[in-house]
């Protein structure tokens, strides 16, 4: 995992030595040019006279500038636009964008409006989510970003010794999934994220049990089960327990894993499998998140199900038209191999549910009507009213887009089937698709247990140009919603 060094700094700008100094560019309103904009309480007064305007510098959103250093110790000066925004999701994406747009920088130091706690935490933790970049499966002298050995220092009211705990963490655990997500399907089966999940647990209070197939076979995991059953690569299921001692309040965190997504007998054309190995990214978050949980030391009970599997064809796949008994003992008959997602994430889901939690959310690269109803960037959410409201007021203050679908009942005839307790789709007919899929999970959350579902198929990935501390490829959508959602739940 590559990170950037994270510090506080309550010096002015012009005694601060480093490669890049970064300002803040407001844009100006009613026709005002754009303004300067630096801490309150050390403001940077060598480009008062500069005029923004000549040299292109807006203030827009996303829009850096680099000039000659004038009045700092600094190979040069950058300015980043803030946009029309001044809380805190417009500081962390300000300064996440210049942190991504800087990658071959070693020390940069953020001069941006953070004249509170609030402000600086939100810059610190778009630094480190800015500074990722994966390099993996590049070739021995492939020139890329330096991001390993970067320093971000972020201009604060004062400097906080803990300050950098917490944003850390929280780009630690985006940067988890981006690496597994972005990780080469042929590097990554379902035994190999059990190996990363009990990698990640050392050192720290947690727990991973892992279920191969004949522990599935053994205890009922039908779905997990029948997914997996077409590929060389055995499907998993991993527990990882976080429950510290003086917790009164338990979340359930169930995660889709596949690991990659061929459609099994159900084959997707070829340029719809391309980009299939991120279809493991539920797991991958539900795991960020506990394993956050664990090092901030929160004071809340986190079990996260990873449901891992291979959707593979061959002579031993499951067939449309078979039927299977998942773990609650409901059985579905299989009517498109390519709906699979919702086969593994019931066994979880009802699993979980044995436990009792005050919660239980799954999250999911579910469903292709998500991207076609909300697009690339808003995340779909159902569920139980409550809960519903509960993570979408979350995810609104960590400015993760997000928005509540609902349940119709009129789709339960849909799910009908002749031989079976339902089917897991309707080909032929894709009216709907995301709500039937969030009514066929519905079926497997434990009666009275508070349940959200988040269909993440779009957000998951960025396959445009990079906006904010994005660049192309795996996002870690939902992690940050998920960590303070446990925090929130802490303090209840």
């Amino acid at each position: 995992m590559v990170r950037p060094t994270l510090s506080t700094d309550s010096s002015a700008p012009a005694s601060i030595s480093a490669d890049v100094l970064v300002l803040g560019v407001r844009p100006g309103s009613d026709g005002a040019p754009a303004t300067i904009a630096t801490p309150a309480t050390t403001p940077f007064s060598a480009l008062d006279g500069i005029d923004l305007a000549a040299i292109g510098a807006t203030g827009a959103k996303d829009q850096l500038v680099r000039i000659p250093a004038v009045g700092v110790d600094a190979q040069g000066i950058a300015l980043i636009g803030l946009g029309s925004g001044t809380d805190a999701a417009a500081l962390r994406s300000a300064a996440g964008s210049a942190v991504r747009q800087l990658p071959f920088v070693s020390s940069i130091v953020l001069a941006l409006p953070t004249d509170t706690t609030e402000l600086v935490d939100a810059a610190l933790e778009g630094a480190a989510l800015g500074a990722y970049s994966f390099t993996r499966h590049k070739g021995a002298g492939t020139t890329g970003p330096a991001r390993g050995d970067q320093q971000v220092t972020v201009l604060a009211p004062s400097a906080a010794a803990d300050a950098t705990v917490r944003p850390a963490i929280v780009g630690d655990a985006a940067t988890l999934v981006r690496d597994l997500v972005n990780t080469a399907a042929g590097d990554l089966g379902p035994a190999d994220v059990a190996d990363v999940a009990r990698a990640q647990a050392e050192g720290l209070p947690l727990t991973v049990e892992v279920l191969d197939e004949t522990a599935l076979e053994e205890q009922g995991f039908g779905g997990i089960l029948g997914v997996g059953r077409g590929s060389e690569r055995p499907p998993r299921l991993v527990v990882v327990r976080y429950a510290p001692e003086s917790a009164t309040k338990h979340l359930a965190l169930v995660g889709k894993g596949i690991t990659f997504d061929s459609g099994g007998l159900s084959l997707k054309p070829a340029a719809s499998m391309l980009g299939m190995k991120t279809d493991m990214t539920g797991a991958a978050t539900v795991l960020a998140a506990t394993v956050a949980a664990a090092r901030l030391g929160l004071d809340v009970r986190v079990t996260a199900w990873l449901c891992l599997a291979e959707n593979m064809p061959s002579g031993s796949a499951t067939r449309p038209g078979d039927v299977l008994t998942l773990k609650n003992g409901k059985t579905v008959e299989v009517t498109n191999t390519d709906a699979e997602g919702r086969l593994v994430l019931g066994d979880g889901m009802a699993a979980a549910s044995l436990e009792q939690p005050d919660a239980i959310v799954d999250v999911a690269t579910l469903t292709g009507a998500q991207v076609v109803a909300l697009g690339d960037r808003t995340t779909g959410l159902m569920g139980s009213d409550d809960l519903v409201a509960q993570v979408r007021a979350v995810a609104g203050a960590v400015a993760e887009p997000i928005w509540p679908m609902p349940l119709p009942e009129e789709l339960d005839a849909r799910l009908a089937s002749e031989v079976a307790d339902m089917v897991n789709a309707t080909v032929g007919n894709p009216a709907g698709g995301m709500l039937l899929a969030g009514k066929f999970l519905e079926r497997f959350v434990g009666e009275g247990i508070p349940w959200a579902h988040l269909d993440i198929a779009g957000p998951s990935e960025n396959k445009g140009g990079g906006y904010g501390w994005l660049g192309k490829g795996a996002t870690g959508a939902m992690v940050r919603t998920l960590i303070s959602l446990a925090e929130e739940l802490q303090a209840k």
